[in-house]
């Protein structure tokens, strides 16, 4: 498969070595400002692009529109300034700063009707007004195409039999180099196969170029025929975003002693008068994301594997604000605050056991399954399960759920026994009963720490690689269930006073 991008606009800096696939292509409308994006990892603003002019008006609606390249998995950063231009002799134009105003792209799409509205600031003792930044994804980005390939009179390759073909499909990259987009089920022993058809993201094809896409075919291999291609139109996403459907943040952090004494430097919870600890990163690289697409901004931070005061007793599935009846802390912040509160009031103890929070996750994705709401659980831990089997269990009973479950190990621990949780290869089962689909993504931090010692870099490294499943396996449970997205509110219409600036 051979495609070409054109006209593709990166908020990140590329790498051509780890290239990903946007989730899909978003349009800002803004006007009169200059739009600032930052690399991943770097605090570097640098200009994207600027609106034209437009004369004589308190309220502009302006023509230029920023394609920007949406990642759910990614921190955003987007900042707009805005000036307005004078005409005073000569020098013929000068410029002055009205305001400015910083979101995450997260936090547009993720706003009711992908539609966000913020005071500008910047300047001191002023009321500069009000910006309103609107997304709108691009239509090429919701198809599909379903092919089917077969293969007549192939080359013979095994000794004793014939052959066991398959096709792989690859997507050419800007800098030359090729990443696979998809590779067909192999079949056994024919030299006439028909494999099975398969549907493909426009995006993931051809980044939505349909004139770009060409068959390269290998020698030996001109016998093989495009059976059939098709089209399709399919809801994503950002459209269940845009109708409402709420993602609730739930974190779960691990206090057993196997972790280390707090107080001590050697310790995986050491609260660190200079950095963040493993768990503190994890945490907010994960809960930044998310908390984008939750209108409340408010969420359940549990603990597991401590003795509680006043009496010792051991908990897997307690409040770190302390309140059991209300565990809810307000923003990442609230959650950061709970849990340094907690280290300072628990005991470590043990063991290491999962289910519990799982479960209690649960409980309450269980409840709404009408598609408003998906529930994503982040569990942080040093070490290995204890009680496996229960959690097999509990992930098994969950996969049928609007649920997620996020798994980040911390520490040097071997965490062999955690892949078998991750279903990416051998879907888990329990009792012998298969999950309904993946819906655990496990990862040991260490792989993504930035030699350097660059932190921001850690984590959005590792933001990027647990949250890319997110979206599919919300769409697996959405389609599954035949759950449409809720209408998109209707467009905003601006006031006949010009009291604000649209954006």
């Amino acid at each position: 498969m051979n495609n070409t991008f054109l006209n593709m606009a990166s908020i990140g800096d590329f790498d051509p070595l780890n290239a990903s696939i946007p989730a899909t292509k978003v349009e800002i409308t803004v006007s009169f400002c200059v739009l600032y994006t930052q690399g991943m990892g770097n605090k570097e603003w640098r200009e994207y692009g600027r609106t034209e002019v437009i004369d004589n008006t308190l309220n502009p609606d302006f023509v230029r529109k920023f394609m920007l390249d949406y990642f759910f998995e990614e921190r955003q950063n987007l900042r707009f300034d805005l000036f307005i231009l004078f005409c005073v002799g000569s020098p013929p134009i000068s410029q002055d700063f009205l305001g400015q105003a910083c979101c995450t792209l997260g936090e547009v799409v993720g706003s009711v009707g992908s539609r966000l509205e913020k005071p500008l600031g910047g300047i001191q003792g002023k009321k500069c007004g009000t910006i309103i930044v609107k997304a709108e994804e691009l239509n090429n980005c919701r198809e599909s195409v379903m092919m089917q390939f077969c293969g007549n009179k192939l080359d013979k390759k095994d000794f004793f039999g014939k052959s066991d073909p398959f096709l792989v499909f690859y997507r050419s990259n800007e800098d030359g180099t090729f990443t696979i987009c998809h590779k067909t089920e192999v079949v056994k022993n024919t030299l006439n196969p028909v494999w099975q058809a398969f549907k493909i993201p426009v995006r993931a094809l051809c980044n939505g170029d349909y004139d770009s896409i060409s068959f390269v075919l290998l020698p030996n291999a001109s016998q093989v025929t495009l059976l059939s291609f098709l089209v399709d139109i399919e809801v994503t996403f950002l459209d269940y975003i845009k109708g409402g459907t709420q993602i609730n943040f739930t974190v779960a952090i691990d206090f057993t002693a196997s972790n280390g004494n707090p107080a001590q430097p050697t310790s995986l919870h050491y609260m660190s008068p200079y950095q963040l600890n493993a768990y503190a990163m994890a945490l907010k690289a994960v809960g930044e994301i998310i908390q984008d697409y939750d209108s409340d901004k408010m969420f359940p931070a549990l603990g597991f594997g401590a003795k509680l005061p006043p009496d010792g007793r051991v908990s897997h599935e307690f409040a770190l604000n302390g309140n059991p009846q209300n565990p809810y802390c307000t923003g990442i912040d609230g959650v950061m605050e709970a849990y340094y509160q907690s280290l300072k009031s628990v005991q470590l103890y043990g063991p290491t056991n999962f289910s519990p929070v799982i479960n209690h996750v649960a409980r309450y994705a269980a409840s709404v399954k009408d598609g408003s709401q998906y529930f994503v659980l982040l569990i942080i831990t040093d070490g290995v399960i204890s009680d496996m089997a229960q959690t097999k269990e509990s992930i098994v009973n969950a996969a049928s759920l609007p649920m997620s479950i996020i798994i980040v190990g911390v520490g040097p621990a071997e965490f062999d026994a955690m892949v078998e949780l991750d279903g990416d290869e051998v879907r888990i089962s329990s009792r012998g009963r298969f999950a309904e689909r993946d819906i655990v993504q496990f990862v040991p931090f260490r792989d993504y720490i930035d030699r350097t010692g660059n932190h921001i870099l850690s984590m959005a490294r590792l933001a990027k690689d647990v949250l890319a499943e997110i979206p599919d396996q919300f769409l697996s449970y959405m389609r599954t269930r035949g759950i449409k997205p809720s209408p998109a509110p209707p467009p905003y219409s601006p006031p006949s006073q010009p009291i604000q600036t649209q954006i």
